[in-house]
């Protein structure tokens, strides 16, 4: 009965999971950043990044399965396996985007989403709906790069 009273007299506010956004809606610097809309906004655009990437996985897998390597000349063979090659690669690393994707998520729901690893300030909303697994601003993600690019120099 409490619940219902708080739900009816909105005493407190709708979990980012459950928001529905307008079409169209796109998050912006006038809003405080990482609101519940902001969350909700990635939230759908990380789940829906994920199941297009599941769903050419499944793709490829029924294609592997329908093709079969069985050309009969030698050179054709040969392509085909070097197609299917970098295919297989090329879910590899998405397989391994959709670890980063499910991070994403769980720092989301953690409160942690949005804000730089390394100075803990908050990433830029282009940043994010750019590359939205992105874990430090862009000036801290220079510098990595930079002191990587050194390291691996010596």
């Amino acid at each position: 009965m409490a619940t219902a009273l708080v739900d009816l007299y909105g005493g407190s506010e709708l979990p980012f999971d459950r928001i529905i956004l307008p079409e169209g809606y796109r998050p912006s610097d006038g809003e405080e950043f990482m609101c519940g809309k902001h969350r909700a906004y990635f939230l759908r655009k990380l789940k829906a990044w994920k199941e297009a990437i599941v769903e050419e996985s499944r793709q490829t897998m029924a294609q592997l399965q329908v093709d079969s390597l069985r050309e009969p000349d030698i050179a054709d063979r040969a392509s085909s396996e070097t197609d299917w090659s970098i295919e297989l690669r090329t879910r590899d690393r998405q397989r391994k985007l959709i670890s980063k994707i499910d991070c994403a998520i769980r720092r989301l729901y953690e409160g942690e989403y949005g804000y730089c690893d390394v100075t803990g300030e908050p990433i830029s909303l282009a940043r994010l709906e750019a590359r939205p697994i992105a874990t430090m601003t862009l000036e801290a993600q220079e510098r990595h790069e930079r002191i990587e690019r050194v390291s691996r120099d010596d």
